[in-house]
């Protein structure tokens, strides 16, 4: 793999494995797009879109919506940025996802966040969002500077619906029956990097020192 310069890259993980914070992380420092498949799925929701509407049903249930309609939002985004260096971040979660992704728009590397089920369930106890932004804090790990509030906007920070213990174990049920089949088609590939810890601040470093090997960060972990 060194022998390529990096310029599309997906970041997968269970919910709630730090996806989010890890993307942020990587585009401050390496200059990638930023396409979160489920910031993509809550502005359908929020803006009452015909697709919105119809994910909303599977999400409120816990359920991965299905392939063809994530694919055809995801790869849409896509296309509005080409041919700029872009990560995306959440998606594909179902090895037809990923196969029609590599189809569609092909990825030069995967990378995997390995983090344990139950180090997840406890960090969405307390977690809060900025609905409008997508902004996520956590009582915890990373709190708002006033509780309870967005720190750019001052608005009311908010509990989701899919982040219920019982949505997100469901989630997680769901995950894991499909997860081996898209670690496996990015492994048969050759395009999978696998990063294993309990906390983002463990992972980070890893992350960072593996991306060096193809671009030049514009600052350290």
């Amino acid at each position: 793999m060194n022998n390529f310069k990096v310029f599309r890259l997906v970041i997968i993980g269970a919910p709630g494995s730090g996806k989010g914070t890890i993307s942020e992380r990587i585009v401050r420092d390496f200059g990638f797009k930023h396409v979160s498949s489920g910031d993509l799925l809550r502005k359908q929701v929020a803006n009452k879109t015909a697709q919105g509407q119809e994910a909303k049903c599977f999400m409120d249930r816990g359920q991965l919506v299905p392939d063809k309609l994530a694919v055809k939002l995801v790869t849409e985004e896509l296309r509005k940025i080409t041919p700029a260096p872009w990560l995306l971040d959440g998606f594909p979660r179902t090895y037809a996802q990923a196969e029609s992704l590599q189809r569609k728009e092909p990825v030069d590397l995967a990378l995997n966040l390995n983090v344990p089920f139950d180090v997840i369930i406890e960090r969405i106890r307390g977690r809060w969002t900025h609905l409008p932004s997508g902004r996520i804090y956590h009582t915890v790990f990373n709190p708002p500077k006033q509780h309870g509030v967005d720190d750019v906007t001052g608005e009311p920070l908010e509990q989701r619906e899919d982040d219920c213990i019982e949505v997100v174990s469901q989630r997680l049920k769901t995950f894991k029956s499909t997860f081996s089949q898209v670690i496996d088609y990015y492994r048969q590939l050759q395009l999978l990097k696998e990063f294993n810890g309990r906390e983002t601040n463990e992972i980070w470093p890893k992350v960072h020192k593996f991306l060096c090997q193809f671009i030049e960060p514009k600052s350290g972990p």
